[in-house]
Formats: structure tokens, C-alpha cells, sequence
């Protein structure tokens, strides 16, 4: 697909020229590299996905067929209103590896509705053979079904068109089939639709795809691919690598991975990314068009979807957050340059993020219930909010940036007392409550098992001001009770059966878990404390305590905290008037600041107890 001026894309290509035969070479390489990072599956798991896609298409027929007759169809009616399933995701772009999910659309006629998908469809998923797990979300922003069928995992997305049947050969890019459907449907059609219109644009799909492939492992081990936490999804990695490849319309993937970071590095934000011109369309919907609204003018790097309604695919990204995908395009850049030149292997560029040995503070946010179903539905909602506390704490004095980390990290705790209930819930996991197995809890009156979900925000601070006497304050209270508080508004929230913490820990400070084996450096001896506190005490930003009495069982932080060695030991923590729903900030020991002056982007400042020597 081409435009009238003869190339794809809003604008003619920067080089038409074929490859060279050194980038030949590091194509080849780079291949050699995707297999042995292990991003493609085997021949039997295609099949296996193949055969598991053949049979959840009969499914979807017989479900539109069994919620036909129950509407009162006759049974000729009932056969002919079809059904049909669309992939969309890695899967549809080709570019998914082992073990990755399939996103699955299942399009039905007028006269089957989303409750029919829940309760009929969710219900003949149950029985089908070899189902392991099913779960529905029916309240998410986009309603999904999660299922793992024969050991492949499917994310099941439903659209009800205005179609009395659904034909075999229905195509999603007529434009009008978005008539007159729910805000719901119109989202679940984008991703497929989005998706087909990418591989529409490109220039060479298969040269596109492993070009993608590389790029979204980058991405994965540099920790920028996740759009909840406002860096980029999916989407947003697919449509950056078509964009490419439009401009480099004869280059292999050697070049085009080369070139993609060049340009990504240099581009121009917000000068928006597109794959083609904004169209205009049939529905009364907005399209994206910073002229027009105020909003999509405060987008920072956005990224267009295709397919209409055009929408941004960035909308997440905050002030902190480009500067960190900025600083990763430019390491990429320099590794593939180096790579080009002979002196670098493709390896180096897919090496593990730093991110837990980057910074020297952190905030540590935590998650708890009494329940594994209900901590699924709480953390995603805890981490569907991290990005606005991010954004709040962007507008401290003295941070530089705030940096999410992409993941939370999930555990189950037996507890044998509501003091250990309370340490968990507050991130203070002991090695014996770490070895502790459902077993050893028989008995004990007070046990209960706590599901926690713990989240990590790196914290950059500024150097302390050349000639600055004393110690300076970073008051974080605000970001942090605001951010409880938001969280606590959700509309299941239940403050007998919900835990949300907040604290401040030092990079010396965290967890073991975080870390690969043998990754961890060997830990500092702990110094005596100044403050005549024993170690192993908390130091916190944001304990937003219940206020009804805590039961035995109950994942919630109560009571007062103390500080411990783990709080930010170069600053001075202020807070807010203690209220009955928000306690103080603890104040942490004072000490000096300061940067060292050859310290790259990223790399947190220094805490020094003496004199500073210029280094």
C-alpha cells in the first residue's frame, strides 16, 4: 500500500539505497543473537497455538449459536449468525516468542450481549478441555477474559457489532462498522484494527517484524515497556519501528535497527509520530488533534495509532519517564554504532536494566489483602495509579525525576501474629516469615496468610547547592498522601481487607527478591545509628493507617512507625499535621548531599558524612 505520491507514510523516505553488505552481516548476527536470547518458539508450540486458535473459533460460533436460540432464533437463524475471532498483539504482528499470550477479539452480532460473553461464554470456556484457569474481568476499562488453554495463555476481548450475523469473510477496516456501538466495542476492535493497518503501511513485513523483534526485547530488559507506568506499550514499539522502515523502505534489520535509534534519539517531541495522514470518520468520537484540545497538547511523545478514531498511544508518558526513554535511546544508539563498527556484540544491547543499582533512594509502595483473587483486582488498581504519584512527586524541589520501575513484585506471607501482618504489610518480609510454609501455621490462633504486591519508584535527587549551609528538606507528604488517598477512592475498596504503603528506603535497603542470584553486591556493615534507635525499625513517607480496628487477619499497617537505617539519610523529611487518616512523615538523620560532577544522567547523587574532596 502506497500513497499517491508513490511511498508509504507522511513523508517521502530519507533513503530508498539497499543495504550494504556490512549491514548484512550485523543483520545476520543480529539474528543469530534473537535465537539465542530464545525470542522465537518452537515449531510445536506454533502448532499448539494454531490448534488452540481453531478450536476457541468453533467456540465462539456455538457460543453466538446457543445465545441465538436462547433469544428465540430459529435454528436456521441461530447457524447463520456466525461468530469470529481476530488476533491482534504480538500474535497478529508476528512477533511473539514462548510462552507469550494470544489477544483474541471475538466479534458477535447485535443480539449477543457483553453479559452473554461473561456468563455464557466464560461458562462453556470452563468446560472446554484443557483449560486450566479462567478469569473475567467484566468492570476493566477494556472487559477481558483471562484463560490458558493446552499451556497457551489467551486474553479474550468481545465486540457486538450491528450486524444481525457475522459472515466468515467480515474485514475489520470498513470504517463504518464502528456505527452505532458502545464506547467498549469500539475499543476492542481498535487493537486488531490498529494492528492490520501497521502491517498494511509497512514496506516489507517480514524485514519489519524482525526489526520489531528486536526492538521489543530492547525494550523488555531496559525496563521502558510498559505503558500503565507511562513509558511505551506495544502499540507504541510497533508503530516506532513501521515508522522506520517507511523511511528506510530497502533496508534490512541490521540498518533499520541502527537508524531507529539515531532518529528516536534526535527526534523532536511533541512532534507527533505518525504512520499516515489523521482521518477524519463516520462516528461523533474524538480523534486526536492537539489544535483542537488542550489535553492532547500535553502530550509529551506521542505516538498516533493508525486505524480511526486516531488515538495516542502515549498518553501516559510524564516528564520523568521521557527523560529515561530518552537517555536508553541514546545507550542504544551507542552500542549499535559500536556494533556496526565492529567493537560491540549484539548482546550488550539487550543486558538487563540497572535500575535497582541506579539510583540511591527509592520509594517503596505496598499492596496487601487477605485474599489472592482480591489481591489481583487491588494491585492492578494500585499500579494503574503509580504514574500519578509519579507526576506529583515530579513537582518536588530538589527531584530531578521519579522513576517507576515496570513490574510489581508478588508474595504470599504466613503470618503467626498480627505483628508480622503489620511488617508485611509495611514491605519488612523477615527470612522467617520468608521460609515459612502453610504447615508451619497449623495451630496457631492468630495466623493468616497476606498477599502482597510491592511497587518501586527510583528517586534522583538534585546536588545540594554549591555554599549551602545546612540541611536541606525534601517533603514528599503531599505526593504520597494524595496518592493513598486516590487509590483508597477506588469503589471496592474495603479498609478492613486493604492495605496501601508507602515508605522511603535507601538502595541498601531493598529486598533481596528484586535482584537476580548473585546480582546483589555484597551489602555496607551498618553503621552505629545516631539516633540511639536500634536497627530493623521503619522508616516511613506514607503509612496511611485504617481507621476501624484491625482484625487478626488484616493486611494493614496500624500504630505508629519508627525510623530504621532504611530511610534517606541525606535529607530531612517533612510532612503534613498528623490526621486521623494520615500520619507524619518520619525525619530521617541529616547528613550532606552532594553529586559527583562525572556522573551520568541517571546515576543518583552520592551521601557523604565528612568534608567533600572534589574528585
Amino acid at each position: 500500500m502506497t500513497t499517491e505520491s508513490g511511498y508509504l507514510g507522511v513523508t517521502p523516505p530519507i533513503s530508498t539505497a539497499d543495504s550494504n553488505e556490512r549491514e548484512k552481516e550485523v543483520t545476520a548476527t543480529l539474528m543469530e543473537e534473537l535465537r539465542n536470547q530464545n525470542t522465537f518458539e518452537t515449531v510445536e508450540e506454533a502448532r499448539t497455538r494454531e490448534a488452540v486458535l481453531g478450536r476457541v473459533a468453533a467456540l465462539v460460533k456455538n457460543f453466538v449459536y446457543e445465545v441465538s436460540l436462547q433469544r428465540g432464533l430459529s435454528e436456521a437463524a441461530a447457524s447463520a449468525a456466525g461468530g469470529k475471532i481476530f488476533t491482534f498483539g504480538s500474535y497478529r504482528l508476528g512477533v511473539h516468542g514462548p510462552g507469550s499470550d494470544i489477544d483474541t477479539l471475538c466479534v458477535v452480532p447485535k443480539h449477543v450481549s457483553r453479559e452473554d460473553f461473561f456468563d455464557v461464554f466464560e461458562g462453556m470456556l470452563r468446560t472446554l478441555e484443557g483449560v486450566t484457569e479462567v478469569s473475567g474481568v467484566p468492570e476493566a476499562y477494556v472487559p477481558i477474559i483471562k484463560t490458558k488453554i493446552s499451556g497457551i495463555p489467551l486474553d479474550f476481548l468481545m465486540a457486538r457489532l450491528a450486524l444481525s450475523s457475522i459472515p466468515d469473510d467480515l474485514s475489520l477496516k470498513d470504517d463504518n462498522l464502528l456505527r452505532n456501538l458502545d464506547e467498549r466495542c469500539v475499543r476492542s476492535l481498535n487493537g486488531s484494527r490498529v494492528n492490520d493497518e501497521i502491517l498494511r503501511l509497512v514496506p516489507n513485513v517480514q524485514i519489519y517484524r524482525d526489526s520489531l523483534r528486536c526492538i521489543k526485547l530492547w525494550a523488555q530488559r531496559r525496563a521502558i515497556y510498559s505503558n500503565v507506568n507511562g513509558f511505551f506499550g506495544g502499540v507504541a514499539w510497533a508503530i516506532l519501528v513501521a515508522r522506520i522502515c517507511q523511511l528506510y523502505p530497502n533496508a534490512i534489520a541490521g540498518a533499520i535497527v541502527s537508524r531507529f535509534f539515531i532518529i528516536m534519539y534526535q527526534w523532536s517531541w511533541p512532534q507527533p509520530v505518525l504512520l499516515k495522514q489523521i482521518e477524519e470518520g463516520p462516528l461523533q468520537v474524538r480523534v486526536w488533534n492537539p489544535k483542537l484540545y488542550p489535553a492532547d497538547r500535553s502530550h509529551r511523545m506521542p505516538i498516533i495509532t493508525p486505524a480511526y478514531p486516531a488515538m495516542c498511544a502515549t498518553h501516559n508518558v510524564t516528564a520523568s519517564t521521557q527523560m529515561i526513554v530518552t537517555e536508553e535511546f541514546k545507550k542504544g544508539a551507542d552500542i549499535v554504532d559500536r556494533v556496526i563498527v565492529g567493537t560491540a556484540s549484539w548482546s550488550e544491547l539487550f543486558a538487563k536494566h540497572d535500575f535497582f543499582h541506579k539510583y540511591r533512594y527509592y520509594l517503596q509502595v505496598v499492596a496487601s489483602t487477605d485474599d489472592s483473587d482480591l489481591q489481583i483486582k487491588w494491585a492492578g488498581t494500585v499500579e494503574s495509579r503509580i504514574r500519578q504519584l509519579v507526576m506529583k512527586l515530579e513537582y518536588v524541589d530538589s527531584l530531578i525525576l521519579a522513576h517507576p520501575f515496570i513490574k510489581g513484585f508478588e508474595q504470599m506471607s504466613h503470618c503467626i501474629s498480627s505483628e508480622e501482618v503489620r511488617q508485611v504489610a509495611q514491605g519488612q518480609i523477615s527470612d522467617a516469615i520468608i521460609k515459612r510454609t502453610k504447615a508451619d501455621m497449623e495451630g496457631t490462633q492468630d495466623a493468616s496468610t497476606v498477599y502482597s504486591t510491592t511497587f518501586y519508584i527510583g528517586l534522583l535527587v538534585e546536588p545540594k547547592p554549591i555554599g549551602s549551609v545546612g540541611p536541606r528538606k525534601l517533603d514528599i507528604s503531599y505526593p504520597t498522601r494524595e496518592f493513598t488517598k486516590l487509590v483508597k477512592m477506588w469503589e471496592k475498596f474495603e479498609e478492613s481487607r486493604m492495605g496501601i504503603f508507602v515508605r522511603n528506603i535507601k538502595s541498601s535497603g531493598l529486598p533481596d527478591y528484586v535482584f537476580d542470584e548473585g546480582e546483589r553486591q555484597p551489602r555496607q556493615p551498618l553503621k552505629r545509628p545516631k539516633t540511639g534507635k536500634g536497627p530493623g525499625k521503619s522508616s516511613n513517607t506514607s503509612p496511611d493507617m485504617p481507621n476501624k480496628k484491625r482484625r487478626s487477619d488484616m493486611p494493614v499497617p496500624a500504630g505508629p512507625q519508627k525510623e530504621d537505617d532504611g530511610g534517606i539519610p541525606g535529607l530531612s523529611m517533612t510532612s503534613a499535621p498528623e490526621s486521623s487518616k494520615d500520619r507524619d512523615l518520619a525525619s530521617t538523620p541529616v547528613e550532606r548531599l552532594v553529586k559527583a560532577p562525572q556522573h551520568p544522567f541517571g546515576e543518583i547523587a552520592a551521601v557523604v558524612t565528612g568534608a567533600v574532596t572534589a574528585q
